[in-house]
């Protein structure tokens, strides 16, 4: 019986300077790489790999096969779905040392990446983002927004909870006020952003 206030699976590797917060569990054939944090209460699916020098929050859940490289952050509450890309190296030659050109990813609090979706480096997912199985994300993706496509492109907006909002009326700058039919949360929405009224 381990004493430690974590769990992590016999096939798993866990190099030198590494922190992980109570709770968290590291599943079969994972690794976690030297100088990386990971939170509180995690779940790492089977072969997740994470670092070097790669921060996690809390609560964030990887699912199979997720790799997240030296440049990407994760804040609290993030989903990662199977087999998810992040990169760190916008244009990598094999034979081209690179290593001083890694652009910062950061995927902001309670944002969700779909299965088999890729991050490009330099990207910032914002707050409870969706980005949509297999999409490929460029740029920024503001708060709240759906994304889907190749290049990702916002197709939508998402509460709290997950569930889609609908669109918006009137005309290009109208805003409008929605609310969630799932949990009633309230938002002020327009063609660019969404901004939270009442929310849980």
């Amino acid at each position: 019986m381990s004493d430690k206030p974590y769990y992590i699976h016999e096939s798993s590797y866990i190099d030198d300077n590494v922190e992980i917060g109570e709770g968290t569990k590291i599943w079969h054939f994972c690794h976690i790489l030297s100088a990386s944090r990971i939170g509180r209460n995690c779940i790492l699916g089977q072969n997740v790999s994470i670092g070097p020098d790669v921060s996690v929050g809390s609560r964030c859940k990887f699912q199979n096969n997720v790799s997240v490289y030296k440049g990407v952050t994760l804040e609290d509450d993030v989903f990662c779905g199977p087999s998810c890309v992040f990169t760190n190296v916008y244009n990598p030659r094999a034979f081209i040392e690179r290593k001083h050109e890694f652009r910062p990813t950061l995927v902001k609090r309670g944002a969700t990446i779909g299965a088999n979706a890729t991050i490009v480096c330099g990207a910032t997912i914002g707050c409870y983002a969706i980005v949509a199985a297999g999409a490929v994300v460029k740029d920024d993706v503001p708060d709240y927004a759906v994304v889907a496509g190749v290049p990702a492109h916002r197709v939508g907006w998402a509460c709290k909870c997950g569930t889609s909002l609908e669109k918006p009326g009137g005309g290009p700058g109208a805003r409008q006020k929605v609310s969630c039919a799932s949990c009633g949360n309230e938002y002020m929405v327009d063609e660019m952003r969404l901004m939270p009224v009442k929310e849980q």
